[in-house]
Order: C-alpha cells, then structure tokens, then sequence
C-alpha cells in the first residue's frame, strides 16, 4: 500500500477529516491537493475540538508531514494563522510543506468573490467568499500569483500590477467600488516571504520520492464529489477537482501511485449553499438532523441543508472515483428515529429514474422516492465492532452496502477519534 486516496461521495462536510486524521496514525505523508480555505475539517482528539481550514486533517499526527499541493489556492493569511493556532497548542505545525506552483488568494480575489455574488442576487452560487473561485479563474486565465512569485519581487509586483489593470476597471464600471492599490497587494503578499521560505518545496518531487522510499501517502481532497467542477452539480460547484482522479493533477503523482480510494459518506446527507437537493427536508425533520448532528459549517457557521441518506448520490460516486472502500460517518445521530428512510431512486416528471439524471434539467425536478428501515432507540457511541451496534443498525448499513455498490469498512458512531467501529482494514 502507498498512494491512498479520502474523497467525499455528497455534498462535502461529510467527516473526512476524522477519516483522515485516523489513517494519519499510519501514513508518512499527507497532501491536501485541491480547494482552499473555503472548507473546514472539525477533529476531535481527547475532548480537544481542532477546526482546519487549508492544513491537511492529519496534521494532528505528530509523525506525519503534512504537504498542500500545487492544486491548492493557499490564502498565506489564513496557512499562517492556523500554524500559529495549532503551534500555540502544542501541536507542530511549522513543517508543512507548500508547493512553489501552487496559487495565492489575494485581496482581490476576496473582494471580487464578495461583490460578484452580492451582484448576482437570487442566481448566487452559495460560494464562501474566500476568493477561491477567482483565483482559481486567474490560474485559468494565466494571470494568477504562484508561490514561487513572491520570491521575486520585480515579477510579483508586475503580475500583481497586470492582474488588477482588468479588474480594478471592473470594481468601478461595473460594480461601483474602488480600485484596488497593486502597491499595497504586493506589500502584503512579500511580507509573507520569510516565513514562507522554509515551506516552499517541489512537492511533487518530494512524494514521488517518498513513493519510491516505500512511504505510504494520504492524499486529502476538499469539498466532495458532487461539488467537482465537472462531475458535480453544475454551476453549484466549487472550482476544482476533488474527486479521486484530482489527487494526480493537484499533487503532482501519476494515477498508477494510487493503490485505494476511500469514500466518506454521512449516515444522512447535507449540503451547503446553493443547489438542487432532491430529499431535502424543509420541516420539523429535517430541523431535528441538523441539530441533533450539529449540522453547522466549521469554515462559515452557516446552517446545513438536510435530508435522509441518497443513495443513487454516493452511487455515482462509487462509479466515478473507482471507490474501493466507503467510510461511514454520523451513524449515531440516526438513534432514536422509528424508522429511517433511505432515498433508493427519484421521480422525475412522473418518470422513475434508479440512477441520477443525465440532465441537471431533470435533477432539478427530481422528486425522492424512500424505502424504509427500522431504526434504533440503542445508544451506540461505546460501540467498536459491528457486532456491537444493534440488529437494526447492522441492517441498516448493510443496505446501503448494497445500494451505493462498494462495502462500507469503517463506521463513526461518534464526534472522537476512538468512537469507530472498523470492519475492514483500510490500508490492508
């Protein structure tokens, strides 16, 4: 075993960072390869609550080197404020390695992230406003600022300088606000420059190095399947790849270094921001998941969208990210319902549908069609082995074993590292 990968199979927040900071006990690196700090990992450890940002989850572990690769657009502001939060906690954080080809979140790419959604009103995509987005758009358009830039400073500052002529046009012909001083951007930016010498690194050198040694290498995607710019639901995206095949292009390894992909799915589904939904629960039901999971955004604080667990959602996820294991989250928030249903196939327009719709169209008319299981009243946070959740419960992960078409190996019946029940060895 060497190259694993950690995907979310929904709509992102599905527990991945506990996933990860458990496999981390056991790997010798761990990359996070795609988004920004516009997603959050809560871990738990020993009581102590850990919420990240843009550090891989793993970080926790103390043997681990985290490394954020070339596929990250890296907000310095917020790296360096969660090194220095962890560090203050006795956590070692200052041995991160940054990819030199990864791309820089400035200030305006926050400010255009801000007013571009206020300006599109009730068509809002639901983005966080950490400028993710444009910089992801300047990377495409080949006017972004890479690591490696702010190590010149003639080459930031005619970048910087370059990048704001367009925009600072747009702030004020089309959106009414100031132009931004390239000046006081690239001051910002260079004050980062020492702290940041040490970081930086060839990555994808030094994980194919370590793949080479005989290391074993987390790669830790954030957001989930069914937000990919490609394969998710469009325009309701984020602006990356984190699906499993985004671990290559945003890390820096070949698809034959990886050996597993593991999905995480919550016992339940949520979402954030903007989209279609179709088991979306808008009433008391929906009101009582969320609580009860303490379903709140770890980067924003916003209130997640509801619903019982879809299975043709993680299904397509099984299918396009080769999934070898899926990782189940949240099961104990389940306890105490009399029966749980389970969305097995949509109605759409009056017509069945047993896989997702081709057309977002479609999607978006998409009405869930529920089976339903027997629920449980047992407390099953002490559990441990399958055998120790109770009959009903076994039944119900079965089932959804069989609906999403890879088994499930690993169970969360807990917010604490130590509150898993393992089935399967993920890394055997």
């Amino acid at each position: 075993m060497a190259g694993i990968v950690i995907i979310g199979t929904q709509w992102g927040d599905e527990g991945k960072g506990k996933a990860t900071d458990q496999l981390g006990e056991s790997v010798d690196y761990v990359v996070r390869y795609s988004g920004g700090n516009n997603a959050g990992h809560t871990i738990v450890v020993d009581g102590e609550t850990y919420a990240l940002h843009l550090l891989p989850s793993a970080v926790l572990n103390k043997n681990v080197i985290p490394v954020i690769g070339n596929g990250v657009v890296v907000d310095l502001s917020v790296l360096f404020e969660e090194i220095d939060g962890l560090m203050a906690r006795g956590i070692p954080a200052d041995h991160v390695l940054v990819s030199s080809n990864a791309h820089i979140i400035t200030p305006y790419h926050r400010v255009i992230d801000k007013v571009t959604e206020k300006f599109l009103g009730k068509r809002k995509i639901g983005t966080t406003g950490r400028g993710v987005g444009p910089a992801y758009a300047d990377k495409v358009n080949r006017v972004g600022i890479r690591v490696q830039d702010l190590f010149d400073e003639s080459i930031l500052r005619k970048k910087v300088e370059a990048s704001l002529e367009q925009k600072n046009a747009l702030l004020h012909r089309v959106y009414n606000r100031p132009a931004i001083s390239p000046v006081e951007v690239s001051d910002e930016l260079l004050s980062y420059v020492e702290r940041l010498r040490p970081l930086m690194a060839d990555t994808s050198r030094v994980l194919n190095d370590a793949l080479d040694a005989g290391k074993v290498v987390l790669f830790e995607g954030a957001q989930a399947h069914h937000l990919d710019v490609d394969f998710g639901t469009y325009p309701y995206v984020t602006s990356s790849s984190p699906i499993a095949a985004g671990a290559c292009i945003g890390s820096g390894v070949g698809p034959t270094r990886i050996d597993r992909v593991i999905g995480i799915a919550k016992a339940y589904t949520t979402r954030v921001g903007e989209g279609p939904f179709p088991g979306e629960l808008l009433d008391e039901v929906g009101e009582k998941l969320r609580n009860d999971g303490g379903e709140f955004g770890t980067t924003t604080g916003r209130p997640r969208r509801c619903g019982w667990f879809d299975a043709l959602v993680v299904n397509q996820a099984t299918r396009v990210n080769a999934l070898t294991d899926l990782f189940l989250t949240k099961l104990d928030v389940l306890t105490g319902w009399e029966q749980i249903p389970i969305v097995v196939a949509y109605d759409v327009l009056g017509v069945r549908h047993d896989m997702m719709p081709m057309s977002q169209s479609d999607f978006h008319h998409a009405k869930p069609i529920y089976e339903y299981m027997d629920g449980w009243s047992e407390d099953i946070s002490t559990a441990r082995s399958f055998t120790d959740l109770p009959k009903t419960a076994q039944a119900y992960v079965k089932r959804l074993e069989e609906l999403v078409g890879v088994r499930i190996s690993g169970i969360g019946v807990g917010p604490g590292r130590e509150q898993t029940v393992m089935i399967h060895d993920l890394l055997g």
